[in-house]
């Protein structure tokens, strides 16, 4: 068949091909080529069909995939590239597999299944600029969908490829907001944390809200600085009228359920949702309304599929800081409403949010001269949440300081209880006895302050419910727990860390539920849920489920392969159980038998007994 007589049409292209793949196949020809097979088999092509394209040719380390819509494919695309991400994780540099991704909509040749032409050679071509784990598109995509995604566009200018007479104008998608540093964490990560997770909105009642806005609040209050937020009328780009009242009601569930969380405020209902249906600018919304950053999405319904998109702007530069997208499958949209608007609010207030990132990047900014209590706080908190002892020490250094110059500061109070209890729950401390101690006097003085702020009341009962387990008191811990999980009833992280409570106390199988919340709200977390969900199983005395959970809970770094261990001895997997303990001490060798006895507290002792006496027969030292 002749070009000339072949058949053309206008099709999208995405290119995918692995980065350094000859030297993988060098080093670990076996290992690379089942990994690569399995990444295509579980991800590529159950999402290229999803997302309606079709490969159309495979190579030993790429594909050739054709899409109809644009939107699709670069979508399809950040799914791709999101799902190689998550699967990287933990994986070592030399091992771990990367794709770059081109995308190119232009014309092609068709012939029988086959597709090729300059459209498909650009797209070739694009994928080569990528970055490692990127994805670059020509501008004629960008323009297409730019308005269309949550996705932002960055230009990487106009490139001249081979065999290509015409420059190509280039864009880089954003696949995320700022960049932010993964925190290293360690052992349990402290329920404090979801402190620097809570990232977006929260609602106030019309009359405080107009109180607020015509006296300000209070000087040198923690409420003062916390993210402010405008959350929109979802878009309803559906063509079904039906679907507006599920729109508004998505709009409207985001703002109840972010009413309850204490670290951020959010304009009321009536404000936000004036500028229903109107052309909108972030920069004005957030003049008229004095808020930080606004929240607008859309909502789109395709026959038994609705897909949400929600995007968060910083109001006072118009830059995208965050976007996702979620699909779920039903015939009744509004039974999906609650589980759908439960996974953007995890996503927003997940540990990784970017709105208390920009918050560190601002009170780092300032000269130390000006700082202010809720700036120390942020400051120690961003060193906090490197989790290492060295992140722990500067943290602790810093709120001392603060609380030099704020002595009556019940936030920097309870912040530097939660310093101490991290040194010693995290087996940082050389005397955890004194530290726990420590923890509890400095909680106790801050629950002591008579007017405290709503993120100072959550963090108290948070770190007294801690405080009450190491002194034994398992009623109250419980009590403190449900208490704080009141006052924060969507805040997916400390629910999930709170399962710790739980199970110390005596309740593993409600810690195996809080746990589970907390992975269904904040995916993106799931390895440290999964964590504490083994560590309850085992307790519960469900062996192999708690291993199998264990298995996707290894980022708790030195903790976690003491635990593995321990069910591994119950399975008479005794080997293994060595080879767990030989990796716990290979991250910190101080642990012992009396360590574990001093670090771990449970309301039946036998409980601890049982672990200490596992744990000697798959090798920790007494001493």
């Amino acid at each position: 068949m002749t070009e000339e007589r072949a058949q053309r049409h206008l099709a999208v292209i995405l290119a995918a091909d692995v980065v350094g793949y000859s030297r993988l196949m060098e080093q670990h020809e076996a290992d690379t080529f089942a990994q690569l097979r399995m990444h295509r088999r579980e991800l590529f092509e159950p999402e290229i069909n999803k997302h309606r394209g079709r490969i159309f040719k495979l190579m030993g380390d790429g594909l050739l995939a054709e899409f109809g819509s644009v939107a699709d494919a670069v979508e399809c695309a950040v799914v791709l590239q999101r799902g190689m991400a998550e699967r990287n994780n933990g994986v070592s540099i030399e091992r771990r597999i990367d794709v770059r991704i081109g995308i190119n909509l232009g014309d092609v040749i068709v012939e029988g299944e086959d597709r090729h032409g300059e459209g498909v050679n650009i797209a070739c071509r694009l994928q080569q600029l990528a970055e490692s784990g990127g994805i670059c598109v020509s501008g004629k995509v960008a323009k297409e969908v730019e308005k269309k995604l949550a996705f932002g566009f960055e230009s990487m200018g106009e490139q001249k490829v081979k065999n290509i007479a015409e420059p190509i104008p280039t864009f880089r998608v954003k696949l995320e907001g700022p960049p932010t540093r993964r925190p290293s964490m360690r052992r349990r990560i402290l329920p404090w944390q979801a402190v620097a997770a809570a990232v977006i909105a929260i609602i106030l009642i019309v009359g405080t809200w107009f109180a607020y806005v015509q006296t300000g609040p209070p000087a040198q209050t923690p409420i003062a600085t916390v993210p402010s937020v405008a959350v929109l009328p979802f878009d309803n780009m559906s063509g079904d009228s039906a679907m507006a009242y599920f729109a508004d009601g998505v709009s409207e569930d985001i703002i109840s359920m972010l009413s309850r969380s204490p670290d951020v405020l959010v304009v009321a209902r009536n404000s936000s949702f004036t500028y229903k249906g109107k052309a909108t600018d972030a920069r004005q919304i957030g003049k008229e309304l004095n808020v930080g950053y606004v929240l607008e999405g859309s909502v789109r319904k395709e026959a038994d599929k609705v897909r949400i998109v929600a995007q968060l702007i910083d109001a006072k530069t118009g830059e995208h800081v965050w976007a996702e997208r979620f699909d779920k499958t039903g015939t009744d949209p509004w039974a999906l409403q609650d589980e759908v608007t439960g996974k953007i609010i995890g996503a927003l207030t997940g540990e990784k949010g970017q709105l208390k990132q920009a918050q560190y990047h601002d009170a780092w900014g300032k000269d130390s001269a000006n700082l202010q209590e809720y700036d120390y706080y942020l400051r120690g908190h961003a060193l906090f949440m490197q989790f290492t002892a060295e992140g722990v020490e500067q943290a602790g250094q810093i709120w001392e300081e603060g609380l030099a110059k704020f002595p009556n500061s019940a936030l920097l109070q309870v912040n530097l209880g939660w310093y101490h209890m991290g040194l010693a729950y995290n087996g940082f401390s050389n005397d955890p006895t004194s530290d726990f101690r420590k923890a509890g006097e400095l909680v106790r003085q801050a629950l002591a302050h008579p007017n405290l702020s709503p993120l100072e009341r959550r963090l108290c009962h948070w770190l007294f419910a801690y405080v009450n387990l190491w002194e034994r008191k398992f009623d109250q811990a419980l009590k403190e727990a449900e208490t704080a999980k009141s006052l924060a009833p969507y805040d997916a992280f400390m629910i999930g860390d709170l399962s710790t409570v739980l199970y110390a106390s005596g309740r593993p199988m409600q810690a195996v539920e809080w746990a589970d919340t907390g992975r269904a709200r904040d995916p993106a977390n799931a390895a440290y849920y999964n964590g504490a969900k083994g560590w309850a199983l085992e307790i519960a005395g469900k062996p192999q489920e708690s291993l199998a959970a264990l298995d996707s809970g290894m980022t708790w770094g030195d903790l976690l392969p003491f635990v593995r261990a321990i069910v591994l001895v119950r399975l008479n997997r005794i080997d293994e159980a060595r080879a767990e303990v030989k990796k716990g001490l290979a991250v910190d060798s101080s642990y012992t038998q009396a360590k574990w006895r001093k670090i771990n507290i449970y309301s039946d002792p036998s409980i601890l007994d049982n672990e200490v006496a596992d744990l000697a027969r798959a090798g920790l030292p007494e001493k």
